[in-house]
């Protein structure tokens, strides 16, 4: 995104969330520091990814109130990834952003497959993009979370369910699709 929005109209910020380290992640520590972000820099949209998107959805159940924007949401993370791991502790485990296998503690996934952040929908305007290829998080599971959304009666008006055909986990040839999302929401151009 911050190759594809002009710099003079938009402000990507993204906080370094492997907290307190990746070795070591907590959610509640990345969380924390989401929301710490957020305060100190109130953006218009927030956007998060896999992980990053439960991370929003937590962050707006603590009075995060911008809308959000998740992409490929990690949904049922921890539940899936437990039973796959490893044996041993720590395990290794790919990380998107070095592109390499790096180690990680085994109570992270433990305290991910407690994380119940989509029980409810948010109070504020989301948009859902997800695609139906994706190799990392059924789109079954993020669809059925979205129609038990919408049948709440509790999901902000305007928001959207976004499936794309084709879409794998990454989505990273539906940028301009994602881009749409994001704009949509932006009032200042601030994100």
């Amino acid at each position: 995104m911050r190759e594809r929005l002009p710099p003079d109209e938009y402000r990507l910020v993204a906080p370094d969330l492997n907290q307190p380290s990746f070795r070591n992640l907590s959610f509640e520590a990345i969380v924390e520091e989401a929301v710490r972000a957020v305060r100190q820099d109130p953006p218009d949209v927030v956007v998060g990814s896999s992980l990053g998107a439960l991370v929003a959805l937590e962050a707006s159940r603590r009075g995060v109130t911008a809308p959000l924007v998740l992409i490929a949401p990690a949904l049922g993370f921890g539940r899936r990834w437990i039973e796959k791991l490893a044996p041993g502790d720590p395990v290794r485990f790919f990380h998107h952003g070095q592109e390499k296998d790096l180690e990680i503690h085994r109570r992270f996934f433990e305290e991910m497959a407690a994380v119940t952040v989509d029980r409810e929908p948010p109070k504020q305007k989301v948009i859902v993009v997800m695609g139906e290829e994706d190799e990392s998080v059924p789109f079954a599971g993020v669809k059925e979370t979205w129609e038990r959304w919408e049948s709440s009666g509790s999901l902000a008006s305007g928001s959207l369910f976004v499936p794309i055909a084709g879409g794998d986990h990454g989505l990273t040839g539906f940028i301009d699709l994602i881009l749409v999302a994001v704009r949509s929401f932006s009032k200042r151009g601030l994100l």
